[in-house]
């Protein structure tokens, strides 16, 4: 079992590109806080990045930064600049979206002119509490254009992905939100190389052998009714040595991730499907459903059911739309998108999908 490929199912992290755009100094946009990471790559020129509680931090052209947590966070020329809200900023008069011919290849010097190119996007997720994988990352994660040009994956994957945002061909959207899920596997594998061992929770336990077996067996099957004693034997290990290494490397005991992992996969089935509370039950390995209530409400502190109506909502609008009316967005030259108020990412989408629905 590939248990990153597993969370990043389990807990719907889905990619989108927001923007594709060109700024002359001087200028600044904020993006507010929201349920997910944050994700810029810069094609020319330069910026600051401004995160609250960090240090401003230069960006160059060719670099990529993830900010993790969804805090708000601003973009400028300057670290000093005023900026705007996102919304207002994407409609400003006289702003153009260039297309460029020639991808820049990460790690090239600014080309001058005062600009700066940015593609700007982000991640969502389908989780009710703290992202089990961005909540492992820290604040800003930072790629130079150095360490992108010597990933070949990483720097493949950029050229790519502006490929088929600056020259949209058939399928150019599918393969758009293709190639951002890779952008996203490619950083965090490479931030995960440079972290120590014994560090990043359970994906830095996924390095080590027998507690990685362990984590593959329980996302592999979580119908089975598992112990410490089978997964042990499972592993090669005493239950003592596998209790001690898997709360050293996870931070949690074996059978205590186990439930988080059935309580959030539970959660996710009863915001996403109508199965009833006995399938629900049976999915996540319990036999009794009112063992899986009892279960449920301890760990969610609301039962199944009454979770299940609050968390009642309208689906939000499939990626692979919102990036296919981006693309022809851009194609049509980016004609400018409605002001609101709104703040956030979901926000965001509706009123560009509201505006493209007007044809």
């Amino acid at each position: 079992m590939d248990v990153l490929a597993d969370v990043l199912a389990r807990t719907g992290i889905t990619g989108v590109v927001l923007s594709r755009s060109s700024a002359r100094p001087p200028w600044g946009v904020e993006i507010s806080n929201t349920r997910g990471a944050g994700f810029h790559l810069v094609v020319d020129g330069s910026c600051w990045l401004r995160v609250p509680g960090e240090h401003p931090l230069r960006l160059l052209q060719g670099d990529i930064v993830l900010v993790p947590s969804g805090a708000r966070h601003a973009l400028s020329d300057a670290p000093d600049t005023p900026t705007r809200p996102f919304v207002e900023w994407k409609a400003r008069p006289g702003r153009e979206t260039p297309r460029v011919q020639n991808v820049p290849r990460p790690g090239q010097r600014e080309t001058g002119g005062g600009g700066t190119e940015l593609v700007c996007g982000a991640y969502r997720f389908d989780q009710d509490g703290p992202n089990l994988l961005f909540s492992l990352l820290p604040p800003v994660l930072h790629f130079p254009a150095s360490r992108v040009e010597a990933h070949e994956q990483l720097r493949a994957t950029v050229r790519l992905l502006l490929s088929e945002i600056d020259q949209p061909e058939p399928g150019s959207a599918t393969l758009t939100e293709r190639l951002i899920d890779a952008l996203l596997v490619y950083a965090v594998r490479s931030w995960l190389a440079t972290q120590p061992p014994g560090a990043a929770g359970w994906l830095g336990a996924l390095r080590d052998p027998q507690i990685g077996r362990v984590l593959g067996l329980m996302h592999g099957d979580l119908r089975r009714n598992w112990t410490v004693e089978m997964l042990a034997r499972a592993s090669g290990m005493s239950r003592a040595a596998l209790a001690r290494r898997f709360r050293h490397l996870v931070g949690k005991a074996p059978l205590a991730y186990l439930g988080h992992l059935r309580m959030d996969t539970a959660a996710r089935l009863l915001r996403r499907t109508t199965r009833p509370l006995s399938g629900v039950a049976a999915d996540v390995g319990y036999e009794s459903e009112f063992a899986f209530n009892r279960a449920f409400k301890r760990h969610k502190g609301i039962a199944p059911g009454a979770y299940r109506k609050a968390s009642a909502r309208p689906a939000a609008p499939e990626r692979t739309d919102h990036n296919r009316q981006l693309l022809r967005l851009l194609t049509r030259g980016d004609r400018e998108i409605a002001a609101g108020k709104a703040r956030d990412l979901d926000s965001v989408l509706a009123e560009t999908d509201a505006f493209l629905a007007k044809g």
